[in-house]
């Protein structure tokens, strides 16, 4: 079959905040024969995926793994635990924030928007007051973006869990994990969050496909008083199910294949070494867009993200030029800026399954189309970023070997 395209060598560049590259291992994972998924072979994988999934959100309570998208999982979080009419309180830390909010007006929520400029993540201390100011405790749910993937800011969870409580308010606690899970520390258990919303293509290295429910007891009970319909989505139907390692409709079996490589990958790095890598990575993109003279969006340090970073274009230079012109020399995909920030900001993904070469290699090509798109910017970007990371580089390999 011949083509007019000419080829282009090397690997493509996927340097957007999710999906993430799939890593060889779990495509090989994936690459199985569809079984059964009422027989015993899918019920070994069926506990093996959910037991996994809750040392992943570190959590001793149930985890729900559905057929769908993170908006599934937005849905499934609001609708189990809420009824028509409730108020929910929630931040606008950019535009996924922004889609939740939408999504809880047409289900009949009543959401409250703290209003931000999208350059910080939700502020605590802005969350208790309106919590105290709610004496009859008509808010029902708190509702905020982990890492906002519009942004690269993320919100101090622990903090609002501080807040909530200082507010003695009995609200629950529901928190986007989207881009966050696998590359940012998060502790559902010890964080106090009653509903845990992920998906499966950004730190979990998969396709697009899955999404997560990690659960409280707290928001067990809140679902048995909840007066939203829902039948794909609802917990009461999963859980007895999911007790015997089934699912109560057909699951996505190769995806759950492949989720449980990725668990084993996670766990045989180290997962505070996951962390520690993003992090350091992050650390390299930032001093990367500092060398070169330029904002990244985020403005508070206590607010940055280790999954990406949102990157300021000068004034009367475009974003959405800049990225074509970048994919079109060195075949290398960035981030768009969404609804407010389009054409003002590119995000350059770090999470998912990257080492320092690979980053080194995104941050050359931003570089480099820095200047082919006539960008205003000093050079020296990438040695920043080179710099750092070989100065802290912990050694892992040899570590290893010995």
């Amino acid at each position: 079959m011949s083509s007019n395209a000419a080829r282009v060598a090397g690997r493509h560049f996927l340097q957007i905040p999710g999906p993430t590259p799939v890593p060889d291992r779990i495509l090989r994972a994936m690459d199985m024969p569809t079984i059964d998924h009422r027989g015993p072979e899918f019920q070994k994988l069926g506990r093996r995926v959910l037991d996994g999934m809750k040392t992943i959100f570190k959590t001793a309570n149930p985890v729900i793994i559905y057929p769908a998208s993170g908006t599934g999982a937005w849905e499934a979080a609001l609708v189990n635990v809420l009824s028509p009419g409730d108020k929910v309180l929630m931040f606008e830390t950019g535009h996924f924030a922004t889609l939740w909010k939408n999504m809880a007006i047409k289900l009949g929520l009543v959401p409250e928007f703290i209003a931000s400029d999208w350059r910080i993540g939700a502020d605590a201390a802005q969350i208790e007051a309106r919590l105290l100011e709610d004496k009859n405790h008509e808010i029902k749910a708190v509702c905020v973006v982990h890492n906002e993937t519009s942004t690269g800011c993320i919100s101090r969870i622990d903090e609002v869990r501080k807040a909530i409580d200082a507010a003695g308010h009995p609200a629950l606690y529901l928190v986007d994990t989207i881009s966050s899970l696998a590359s940012i520390d998060y502790r559902h258990d010890e964080w106090g969050v009653d509903v845990t919303v992920s998906g499966s293509q950004k730190g979990l290295m998969l396709p697009p496909g899955l999404s997560f429910n990690a659960l409280s007891p707290k928001a067990l009970a809140a679902a048995k008083a909840s007066k939203s319909p829902k039948l794909f989505w609802s917990w009461e139907e999963m859980l007895p199910h999911n007790e015997r390692g089934f699912f109560p409709y057909t699951p996505g079996t190769n995806l759950l294949y492949g989720l449980a490589e990725a668990i084993d990958m996670l766990h045989e790095e180290g997962l505070e070494n996951v962390f520690a890598r993003h992090d350091r990575h992050a650390e390299a993109t930032r001093r990367a867009v500092r060398a070169w003279g330029l904002e990244v969006l985020c403005r508070e340090p206590k607010y940055y993200s280790s999954s990406l970073t949102a990157v300021l274009m000068p004034e009367g230079h475009d974003a959405d030029g800049f990225r074509e012109k970048t994919l079109a020399h060195f075949d290398m995909s960035l981030g768009t800026g969404l609804t407010k920030l389009a054409g003002k900001v590119f995000r350059i993904g770090h999470l998912g399954d990257t080492n320092d070469l690979t980053i080194l290699g995104a941050l050359s090509g931003v570089e480099m189309g820095l200047s082919i798109a006539g960008v205003p910017h000093r050079k020296g970007g990438v040695q920043a970023a080179l710099d750092y990371l070989a100065e802290s580089a912990a050694s892992p390999l040899r570590a290893a070997a010995e």
